[in-house]
């Protein structure tokens, strides 16, 4: 079982920045696909970015492309989304995700709690 924690949410403003976090407590963080999802309030989770273990390169959402990064830190059993340029439509709770290695949220059997980002226009 793989636990995850996220940290980072908050409100900010229309062009700002947050970055989230997200620690894993498991002992094979490195070979661990490892997915940010989000889900607004009367929406369906909607895929963020994943970050395949082993090198096997990142994928982003296109409505995401160009403002977030996502990156891991295989020493602290930690990934990051840093997200710029925020806009409203951003506003969710963020999800940090585990196990999968595409877009499908029924593909990741592990899930944070989540964090809430609220993008004021």
């Amino acid at each position: 079982q793989v636990q995850l924690v996220e940290s980072g949410g908050g409100l900010v403003q229309a062009g700002g920045s947050l970055r989230l976090s997200c620690v894993a407590s498991t002992h094979s963080f490195s070979m661990l696909n490892m997915a940010w999802f989000r889900q607004a309030p009367g929406k369906e989770r909607e895929f963020v970015a994943v970050f395949r273990g082993s090198g096997n390169g990142i994928d982003y959402a296109d409505s995401v492309k160009g403002r977030f990064t996502f990156s891991r830190d295989n020493a602290k059993n930690t990934v990051y989304l840093q997200m710029n340029s925020l806009k409203p439509d951003d506003t969710a709770v963020y999800y940090c995700a585990a196990g999968g290695s595409g877009a499908a949220y029924t593909q990741y059997a592990h899930w944070g709690q989540g964090t809430q980002v609220t993008v004021s226009s």
